[in-house]
């Protein structure tokens, strides 16, 4: 194409990168890329010259107006909470949106005011949720095809390390926001089973893992990922008698992960901490009194031997150490993020992984239910890309490109179950390696 198509990015966090080097790689395509520190987006574009950066506070309507008012296209990767935000202003210019979160009640409130203008608004294009839709449409629809009825769909999805860097005690290193991973597990969750809707409260989430075997890569556990239910409507599954989306985590997480949350540690209420408070007073300051060290106190709290895995985490993350707190003021849940950020991280030469694995139960009249799977592996680069970027931005890039070439001419509020949002986005997925593998039966 001639035209030149301008996109604003708002956002210059750990997933901008690669869909900044997608869209700079379109001749046709001049990107600004605006964030509240203007240094950060000038670290993610060089001085490539087909982009600028800007200073943005999202709360600033004017300033923010006149950046998307100014371009043919805005992709929102600041917090999910400023989404509507931007929407508005979006749908008021009649520039399309892209999202790779979740569709809130408020965003979902927007879709005639988008219709009626002809404005596209596309959310959760990215992995999950994201890719993990349009895998999952893509075998549905081809089930529908030959007769088959969906009447059980298990999908779990995790970034994790690579197994030869999953090498500290907890298993896990972060390649994106520690207290993001926090909040996300102080939600509730709803799921189909045998018919039966269960919901499971956050304080309890943790205590709701079960095995998940990975083909090629051996057991994880998995526990309930938000509303399942919420995608029996969209995925249109009416016969469906179990639904459920999960998270993936190596063995053990749940485990320590539930200790957390019942000592308090997720509680968002700031607090002010006492001048030389160390984590071990910190940690103290969530237990009863009584006598003995500050260990033995713990154990008896979690009704835990000394030896127990959840200890050896609390004692490798230095929970129980006198080294002293980042800062006087925080909120439990944000002291426990900083502790996360400081010791779950790669290392030179380390990489990540990507695991989205979908099974569904497919029937078809009287025969025999027929089992079909599918299976994405990423893997990151040691020192470059990692796989959760990779595959959270490439599908909102790759959507981005198709709006901006007159590709995809939808208005509304929209997530990507739609063929002609899907289909295109994974086929260009697996010209860059990120390929679905799909088979039907027992595990392979």
């Amino acid at each position: 194409m001639n035209a030149t198509k301008r996109v604003v990015l708002l956002g210059a966090g750990l997933v901008s990168g690669p869909i900044a080097r997608y869209l700079l790689e379109l001749p046709w395509c001049r990107l600004t890329v605006a964030t509240l520190e203007e240094r950060d987006a000038r670290a993610l574009v060089g001085d490539h010259p087909h982009a600028r950066t800007a200073p943005l506070d999202v709360n600033h309507g004017d300033r923010l107006a006149g950046l998307i008012g100014d371009s043919d296209l805005v992709i929102s990767l600041v917090p999910f909470a400023f989404h509507v935000l931007v929407a508005r202003a979006a749908i008021r210019h009649r520039v399309p949106m892209i999202t790779t979160s979740y569709v809130s009640p408020e965003m979902q409130a927007l879709d005639a005011e988008a219709r009626e203008a002809g404005v596209l608004i596309l959310n959760e294009s990215g992995l999950d949720p994201g890719i993990d839709h349009m895998s999952a449409m893509r075998v549905i629809r081809r089930a529908r095809a030959t007769g088959g009825t969906i009447t059980g769909f298990w999908s779990y999805c995790g970034g994790l390390p690579a197994p030869g860097s999953a090498d500290n005690p907890w298993r896990y290193k972060f390649s994106w926001s520690p207290r993001g991973a926090l909040l996300a597990g102080k939600l509730a969750a709803r799921y189909l089973e045998d018919g039966q809707v269960r919901h499971i409260p956050g304080e309890a989430l943790f205590r709701h893992a079960h095995a998940c075997t990975i083909e090629g890569l051996g057991e994880f556990e998995a526990y309930p990922n938000r509303d399942s239910l919420r995608y029996v409507r969209v995925y249109d599954l009416p016969h469906v008698r179990d639904m459920l989306r999960g998270t993936l985590r190596y063995p053990g997480w749940c485990a320590a992960m539930n200790a957390v949350a019942e000592l308090g540690l997720l509680d968002l209420t700031e607090r002010s901490w006492r001048p030389g408070a160390t984590h071990a007073l910190f940690l103290e300051s969530f237990l009863p009194p009584g006598d003995g060290t500050l260990a033995e106190r713990l154990c008896r709290r979690l009704g835990l031997p000394a030896d127990h895995d959840v200890i050896r985490r609390f004692e490798w993350m230095g929970l129980l150490s006198d080294e002293p707190l980042a800062s006087r003021e925080g909120a439990p849940l944000d002291v426990l993020a900083g502790r996360f950020q400081h010791k779950l991280v790669y290392g030179p030469g380390e990489r990540d992984m990507v695991v989205l694995k979908h099974t569904f139960r497919v029937e078809r009249g009287g025969a025999a239910p027929e089992t079909l799977h599918s299976l994405l592996l990423a893997y990151g680069e040691p020192g470059g890309e990692t796989a959760t970027a990779r595959t959270v931005s490439w599908p909102a890039a790759i959507s981005a490109r198709r709006i901006l070439e007159g590709k995809l001419r939808l208005a509304g509020v929209h997530v990507p179950v739609l063929p002609e949002i899907y289909e295109p986005v994974l086929e260009e997925l697996s010209r860059l390696g990120i390929e679905l593998r799909e088979w039907s039966g027992a595990a392979s």
